[in-house]
């Protein structure tokens, strides 16, 4: 009987692992679907077009049905486990490690999608103008030398090089015209 008690107890222990373990994943999981979704309709509610709006539901609804069938492979593999089968934990992370994946292939293939990065990179590239702006404020503030500047210092020098060019031209015509005489 000493024998089945540390077996009742590792069996209560891995159990309880496995249980925590669970309860974690399917907390992420609901998380990470409720972020989805709420990310998912601030960009369907933006869109004005009746394509893109049809597009981007069909892509939610896709997505949706990939995260139900993980979490039905979760409860089938659960069960196996329970009814005696050695089912490796990290099968569990895989599960939704993949369906992740594949969720988010579902979701990227839309044209909501498309517009909402490229929305983003446009909001990305604006701001990055205004802080190179702000920055090249600063630095002229301060007295330094900017991008600007010496882009313009560039073309001053090209400019001068291409006067001095045709000066030179000029000049060798005049001493070759005075040497003739």
């Amino acid at each position: 009987m000493t024998d089945s008690q540390p077996q009742a107890q590792n069996w209560n222990a891995f159990v309880e692992q496995w249980n925590e373990q669970f309860l974690e994943a399917l907390e992420d999981n609901m998380e990470a679907q409720a972020q989805f979704v709420e990310s998912w309709s601030e960009t369907v509610g933006e869109m004005s077009e009746e394509e893109e709006f049809s597009d981007g539901v069909e892509g939610y609804a896709r997505a949706y049905e990939t995260w139900m069938n993980a979490s039905q492979q979760m409860v089938d593999r659960m069960n196996d486990q329970l009814e005696g089968e050695d089912v490796d934990i990290e099968e569990f992370r895989d599960i939704w490690l993949n369906t992740s994946n594949e969720a988010f292939k579902e979701v990227m293939s839309t044209t909501a999608f498309a517009k909402m990065t490229g929305e983003t990179v446009g909001d990305v590239l604006e701001l990055q103008e205004q802080a190179d702006e702000a920055a090249e404020e600063t630095l002229h503030t301060l007295g330094f030398a900017t991008e600007g500047d010496v882009v313009e210092i560039g073309d001053r020098l090209v400019e001068l090089e291409r006067r001095q060019h045709a000066v030179e031209e000029k000049l060798d015509r005049v001493l070759e015209h005075l040497e003739e005489q």
